[in-house]
């Protein structure tokens, strides 16, 4: 029987059940007969993949490569994981730095295929760091088919961490936002940005989110949200407004309802 996760909930009541039970559910997850079988496969035989082509070779090796950073759906793109992998990440023409969703050059990155003369899949400490990222995005991806809003607050903590670990200016750190699709998904409708925003030049998109976050926060950083309470704020409010889209869109009320909540700080 494949594992269901348990979800009471939506909203920001539904998270204060998932953050208390998260530890004990990915737990009873990772211990599936189907979990085992593909991280215990990864942790075998990863060191077998000594070039990018080994990797994407492998699908079963693939699948868990892909699934730690949140790229599930690209396993029938070989040729273009393998060209991502291979360019590695040191070079600005890199394809890695080049696409706008920055968790491909996160991925070549950890993996190192085109930095260095030898991969880090040959590091002893390396499966296990691969498989915890892909036993947290399992996870989350369960969480999602109940509840997609929920699944995004999941990822918050794990996506800022490793956004904030990034040797970047502040600058840096809101393009690396703009470029984690669904962290960007979380702190647009956070600060309460317009879906139109996605339309405007890079440059003119970081000039909103500073300015929307210094206006609401007091901050225009993102360092900010290193504060677990920062985070905590975040994942709150991006779950309330959520929450009253979700249950208001389709009344007559809805409107006046969401502008209740906005005048409310939500």
């Amino acid at each position: 029987m494949s594992f269901q996760p348990i979800v009471l909930s939506s909203g920001y009541t539904g998270w204060t059940f998932l953050a208390r039970t998260k530890e004990d559910q990915q737990e009873a997850l990772s211990e599936t007969a189907q979990m085992r079988r593909e991280t215990d496969y990864f942790r075998d035989n990863i060191a077998n993949a000594k070039t990018a082509s080994d990797l994407v070779a492998d699908r079963r090796l693939l699948s868990v490569a892909l699934g730690a950073f949140g790229l599930h759906d690209d396993i029938g793109n070989t040729f273009f994981i393998k060209s991502v992998l291979e360019d590695g990440t040191l070079d600005d023409g890199a394809l890695g730095n080049r696409l706008s969703d920055k968790r491909y050059l996160a991925m070549s990155k950890a993996f190192g295929f085109g930095d260095f003369s030898i991969a880090n899949t040959q590091l002893s400490d390396f499966p296990d760091k691969i498989i915890t990222g892909y036993q947290d995005q399992e996870f989350e991806l369960r969480i999602g088919t109940q509840d997609e809003d929920l699944r995004l607050a999941l990822g918050v903590e794990r996506e800022v961490g490793a956004l904030l670990s990034t040797d970047t200016t502040d600058d840096g750190y809101w393009f690396l936002v703009m470029g984690n699709p669904p962290l960007r998904r979380v702190f647009e409708t956070a600060l309460g940005m317009p879906a139109s925003l996605s339309g405007l030049d890079l440059d003119r998109q970081l000039l909103e989110f500073r300015e929307k976050a210094s206006q609401i926060l007091g901050d225009s950083s993102v360092q900010q949200f290193s504060d677990p309470e920062k985070q905590e704020w975040l994942v709150r409010r991006f779950l309330i407004r959520t929450e009253a889209e979700n249950s208001f869109a389709s009344t007559s009320s809805g409107s006046v309802a969401l502008a209740l909540l906005q005048n409310a700080g939500y």
